[in-house]
């Protein structure tokens, strides 16, 4: 049976602007976790109030709401401490729930790997360990006599000991993951392909792109919803030129995400950082579209990675209208504007990709003689990618994309051979 939910947006007076599609996100999200929406409650604050962060006449008019509409949970659309929660639910009688908990739950559903798993776990685990005096209150009265401590006094005890046990124990789980994916990471970079992460604000199409780039071959999950991927996806995309890069899809970023998933997937995120390129997607038919913009930008900037080079992308502008598309065109004249779905403008996103990543990975010709082709040759597709190769008389004509790094160490070992020969 669908769980019946209230929302209940709250926000300073200054915020009122925002609040309105940030409850419309809450809404999804409650959608995405498998609830029903039943009713919408907000409230604009000078100020939170400390014990309930709302009102006593809003708490009193949502407890209505939740008795009038048979709701069983209300979902507030910000972070609430364990205190708030417990006197909420006293004064409600109704299962409260925050926009954290919310995005922790959907995590947990949609994570399939084994370091998704283990990162939404930890998320969760650090999310509930301050909030564990709230939920063991009623253990904690049943002091023991003089000189001892009531059995909830130990329950509380324990249950911290056992999470915090498996904090630490994720923990190095997953920094054992981390130093494996560091070597992984070391090995793909020796390989002669740039890698370019694609990035952007949650279900505006990151995945879909992914499979319209390779022509269905990803074979990446896509579906209308909040939060549909969580796990990193790499694939290899071949550009105009016939050069190759390995494209990643990354997890979805909202606004306020919370800062737990953001510490349990840092080492996915620095997948970002590591890149040569960021593809920044937009939902083009969304119309908070750059308010998303600023939500990418800001976790960017907590992961380090605001000043690697950018391809923005407007995905879905088969939705748009003549006019709507023009404005949008005229507010972003260096974006490029595509549709995943009819496959326009994919052409254009991936030249803008190659354009790119041709200030790092450069455009080289180099011959070879051709009696020493073959084991040259071989030397040099271990650091370049080779475009074209074609005989010339007695000599090998090879045009070559590579990094600076790799165009000296090259330059030098053609040397080397042509003074030992």
């Amino acid at each position: 049976m669908t769980e019946k939910v209230i929302l209940v947006g709250v926000g300073l007076k200054s915020e009122a602007a925002v609040m309105a599609a940030s409850l419309s996100e809450l809404h999804r999200l409650v959608e995405t976790a498998g609830g029903e929406v039943v009713g919408a409650l907000s409230q604009t604050l000078s100020r939170y109030h400390p014990g309930t962060l709302i009102g006593a006449g809003k708490v009193t008019e949502i407890g209505d709401e939740v008795r009038a509409r048979h709701a069983v949970t209300v979902v507030f659309d910000r972070e609430i401490s364990p205190a708030q929660q417990k006197n909420l639910e006293s004064a409600i009688q109704a299962k409260i729930v925050d926009r954290t908990r919310l995005i922790l739950d959907i995590f947990a559903k949609r994570a399939r790997t084994s370091e998704g798993r283990l990162q939404v776990e930890l998320a969760q685990l650090s999310y509930m360990l301050p909030r564990l005096t709230g939920a063991w209150r009623g253990f904690s009265q049943q002091v023991g006599g003089i000189g001892t401590r009531g059995p909830g006094e130990r329950k509380l005890e324990y249950e911290r000991r056992h999470i915090s046990y498996r904090i630490s124990h994720l923990r190095r789980q997953l920094e054992d993951i981390r130093s494996a994916r560091l070597l992984r990471r070391e090995r793909r970079l020796a390989v002669p392909v740039p890698q370019v992460a694609l990035i952007g604000y949650t279900n505006v199409g990151k995945s879909s792109l992914l499979n319209a780039f390779t022509r269905g071959a990803a074979g990446v999950y896509a579906d209308d919803k909040l939060f549909a991927t969580l796990d990193p996806t790499s694939r290899r995309v071949r550009l105009p030129e016939g050069s190759w890069a390995v494209i990643t899809d990354t997890v979805g970023f909202i606004r306020r995400l919370p800062t737990t998933l953001i510490a349990a997937f840092r080492a996915t995120l620095e997948e970002a950082v590591m890149a040569d390129c960021l593809l920044v997607v937009a939902d083009a038919s969304s119309s908070e579209a750059e308010a998303q913009q600023a939500a990418v930008a800001e976790t960017l900037r907590e992961l380090g990675a605001e000043g690697l080079p950018q391809v923005v992308l407007f995905n879905k502008v088969d939705l748009l209208d003549g006019p709507g598309r023009r404005d949008l065109e005229g507010r972003h004249p260096d974006a490029v504007f595509v549709s995943a779905a009819s496959g326009e403008g994919l052409c254009a996103a991936l030249t803008a990709v190659q354009d790119t990543l041709s200030r790092r990975w450069l455009l080289r010709e180099i011959e070879l003689p051709a009696a020493r082709a073959f084991s040259l040759a071989s030397w040099v597709r271990q650091s370049s990618q080779v475009l074209s190769q074609n005989a010339v008389q007695d000599r090998i004509r090879m045009r070559l994309r590579l990094t600076q790094e790799n165009w000296e160490r090259l330059q030098k070992k053609l040397a080397s051979t042509k003074r030992n020969s």
